[in-house]
């Protein structure tokens, strides 16, 4: 077995992840790797679409790591290099993870702090353990078929229209403020949406939905514990979905939700499930998909678990 140090390190840096944090942290994070033995090949984004090329270029090159600087949105993007056109898990490096963007969920379920020197120890001397990966196929906004991977939580609903109103304003504000925020905007214009949603192939829930969680960690929206349970390594998905709500009971139900204690609430319900299937009742509806802060389409969607199809460090 490779020792744990001496690691040949791809290192992937969003530069504008946390309103520029990303890029003046990366400097250091290069030199805490070096120092610990690892040999570094950085790599910035400039557009969409680089971090996955990048990531797809240290499996190629049969790295031992590959390091993601930046937010849920950035590692998002690195795990389209882990599956193939067909929505196929792909083998590669372990993946890894130093929180440095405006949401920063997925880091909390891991447990990761902000130090940045601690996390790049931390993840050196770890050995990689398994994590599950979800792939999800759903229409995009043209229409057309689209299949993606995600590590965090897809969503739908209200998630999705508040990604869409956070995306195209400031960042300024920080992760929790932006997303508190858009979702008090979204929650002006949202209208709940009626779904029918199959869990491993069975009818769950048919019923007008403020927002459903397909949720592999825990938070999202710059905080909020939606899926307090939730396992990256189970195998499944915990499906919670916030039902026929009230705008004024939706707003009341926020800090539970934060605090992950709305589970068993009036109208909340949840599930655990390998396989999701949604889809809008209504014609011509029009309900957003969120995945990891980005909005890759609509429904109707299909997920499923890839249990143990990335190794993550850390």
């Amino acid at each position: 077995m490779r020792s744990s140090l001496g690691l040949k390190v791809a290192l992937i840096v969003n530069p504008t992840a946390g309103s520029g944090a990303a890029g003046r942290a990366a400097p250091t994070v290069q030199r805490a790797l070096e120092r610990l033995g690892a040999s570094v090949t950085l790599g910035a984004t400039k557009q969409p679409g680089d971090a996955t090329r990048l990531a797809r270029e240290s499996r190629d090159a049969h790295l031992d790591c590959t390091v993601v600087m930046g937010g849920d949105g950035t590692l998002n993007e690195v795990c389209q290099a882990y599956i193939d056109q067909r929505g196929e898990p792909l083998a590669g490096p372990p993946l890894a993870l130093v929180p440095s963007g405006t949401g920063g969920d997925f880091r909390k379920t891991l447990g990761l702090g902000t130090d940045l020197e601690a996390n790049v120890e931390h993840l050196v001397r770890s050995e990689p353990r398994p994590l599950d990966l979800g792939i999800l196929e759903a229409s995009a906004h043209d229409g057309r078929p689209v299949t993606r991977a995600f590590v965090n939580i897809t969503s739908f609903g209200l998630g999705g229209l508040t990604d869409r109103i956070v995306n195209a304003g400031p960042k300024w504000l920080g992760g929790k403020s932006a997303f508190f925020l858009g979702t008090l905007r979204a929650l002006v214009a949202y209208q709940n949406a009626a779904v029918r949603i199959k869990v491993d192939g069975t009818v769950w829930l048919e019923s007008a939905v403020v927002n459903v969680a397909l949720a592999n960690g825990r938070f999202f929206g710059g905080g909020m514990q939606i899926a307090p349970e939730a396992d990256p390594a189970d195998g499944l998905f915990d499906v919670v979905a916030l039902g026929d709500l009230t705008r004024l009971q939706t707003v009341g139900l926020t800090q539970r939700v934060y605090a992950g204690t709305h589970l068993g609430q009036p109208q909340i319900s949840s599930t655990r499930g390998a396989a999701v299937e949604a889809e809008a009742l209504a014609p011509n509806a029009e309900v957003l998909i969120d995945m990891d802060g980005e909005t890759p389409g609509r429904l109707p969607l299909r997920a499923r678990i890839a249990a143990g199809a990335l190794r993550f460090r850390g």
